[in-house]
């Protein structure tokens, strides 16, 4: 059986088998020339199959390499082969071919897996499509033909419970507990847990815990604790965490990981408690537990957000020293006290260092540098970053660019100004309304009217609507320095605007 569709959308797999199509005549010659040629045409094996409809952008195309592929002899699609276009389908929002491909499934003689359910689980959640996440764990039983196991119901109610749908994740586990009659395990308590705890809700948290304990089946493990723990931090209670941590080594038997630790290392930073957090740093060396790239990320930025830069900088070149490569975060955060600290250079060198291992900047590590930049009057600099850095692989959003102009209006460069906005225009940025009003505004009371003028019809272009004393103003220098034609077609643009 084949799926399909036609040039209004998709169809079923039976109006797809009673689609006709035109052929044109061939030429006799050509045809000659087609059977001298013909070869015995390649057998497709599963993995190719799977191959081509992966590579395969069109799913469409991919849809028809499906289809084409069974009509081998001796091929049979198998769950493989249907996870791959299922995959393709789901990744491409083609809802209505899911279904019609999941309606033939139930007809195939081969053992299905309920990978290929979670992973359309899992697709529905991403759009937004709830119910749909509930009819794909439900089709476990109809086409895997067996009852969904404790990670099909850890998954289904995981994503549920991540979109909020609160009395849909609650209906869902009673109805999983009555009919599959299963009990609920660790890992489902632990998404309760974590829901709870993301809610701030500490004292149902807590209750789910208690639960946990009374048998061995649910009995928390070391993410129950380190979901408890962050709640706590989160709300600021760092005593009863630290207790709870005590707790879980001492009664529990269980031995806290690099995580953990980040929990309370970050919690402790978070409220301006650097020294504590330095503590459970050393404790956690001394104890053998090798610190990893988060824990020094979270202790640097606890000794930036306190200025002591000083003792952040000794943090990352300790991890340097001992193999760790710093990631984007911890140069981020490095970068940004520099730059705050009016040490650009240091910053700068950084980035520099950022390139050559390897580690990719991103905007927020960008606009931190332009700010720095900026704030030294180093406004050739920061444009040459501009200028030069998409080149080199980086990806520049609008802020990037309202950043600099932003320093550039408020420091007179209206030069500067013009330049750039004509760079970001023809980047397809539009600079902020407010910036883009007051440089309209310094330009007609520096007498640069013409400049203005440009601007204005540019920004008027990519549909951005100025202020209308900011027209009022233009148009009157316009007329008074007798510029009668732009100020006639600033007029006509007005209207048009307006219309």
């Amino acid at each position: 059986m084949k799926v399909g569709y036609d040039k209004y959308g998709w169809i079923s797999p039976l109006q797809f088998l009673k689609a006709t199509y035109s052929i044109p005549d061939i030429p006799t010659e050509t045809t000659s020339m087609l059977v001298e040629a013909r070869r015995k045409p390649k057998y497709i094996s599963h993995e190719s199959a799977i191959n081509l409809i992966k590579r395969e952008r069109d799913p469409q195309y991919a849809l028809e390499i499906f289809n084409k592929v069974s009509d081998q002899n001796g091929f049979n699609h198998n769950n493989a082969t249907y996870a791959a276009m299922v995959d393709k389908l789901a990744t491409s929002k083609k809802f209505q071919a899911i279904d019609a491909v999941l309606h033939q499934m139930t007809y195939e003689t081969c053992r299905f897996h309920e990978g290929i359910f979670l992973n359309l689980m899992k697709h529905f959640s991403k759009s937004s499509l709830h119910e749909r996440v509930l009819e794909m764990f439900y089709a476990i039983q109809t086409i895997v033909r067996q009852k969904p196991s404790l990670k099909a119901i850890s998954t289904c109610l995981n994503l549920l419970v991540e979109a909020n749908q609160v009395d849909l994740a609650r209906t869902f586990l009673v109805n999983s507990m009555k009919n599959l009659n299963i009990e609920p395990n660790t890992c489902i308590f632990n998404i309760l847990v974590k829901h709870h705890c993301k809610n701030g809700d500490l004292e149902s948290a807590l209750q789910v815990v208690e639960e946990m304990k009374k048998s061995i089946t649910s009995y928390p493990n070391l993410i129950t604790y380190s979901t408890l723990m962050n709640g706590l931090c989160q709300c600021g209670k760092l005593e009863e965490a630290v207790v709870l941590f005590e707790e879980m080594v001492s009664k529990d038997q269980i031995m806290p990981d690099a995580l953990t630790y980040n929990v309370l290392i970050n919690g402790f930073c978070c409220r301006g408690k650097v020294d504590q957090a330095k503590k459970i740093f050393q404790f956690m060396k001394k104890n053998g537990c090798n610190p990893n790239v988060f824990n020094y990320s979270a202790l640097m930025n606890g000794f930036c957000k306190e200025g002591r830069l000083e003792e952040a900088i000794e943090a990352f070149n300790e991890m340097k020293s001992i193999g760790l490569k710093p990631d984007t975060v911890g140069y981020t955060t490095l970068i940004g006290s520099f730059s705050k600290a009016g040490r650009i250079n240091e910053a700068m060198e950084l980035l520099r260092e950022m390139k050559e291992i390897g580690c990719r900047a991103d905007t927020v590590t960008i606009k931190v540098v332009l700010g720095g930049l900026c704030r030294e009057s180093r406004f050739e600099d920061a444009l040459r970053m501009l200028y030069k850095l998409p080149s080199e692989g980086a990806c520049l959003n609008k802020a990037c660019y309202r950043i600099v102009l932003n320093f550039l209006c408020k420091g007179g460069e209206l030069g500067k100004a013009v330049e750039l906005l004509c760079l970001m225009m023809s980047r397809g940025f539009v600079p902020h309304h407010a910036t883009s009003n007051e440089l309209l505004v310094h330009l007609c009371e520096a007498g640069k009217v013409a400049d203005a003028a440009m601007v204005l019809l540019g920004l008027v272009d990519m549909g951005f609507k100025p202020e209308p004393d900011t027209w009022s103003l233009l148009v009157e220098l316009l007329c008074r320095e007798r510029k009668l034609l732009p100020a006639f077609e600033l007029l006509d643009e007005l209207v048009i605007t307006e219309l």
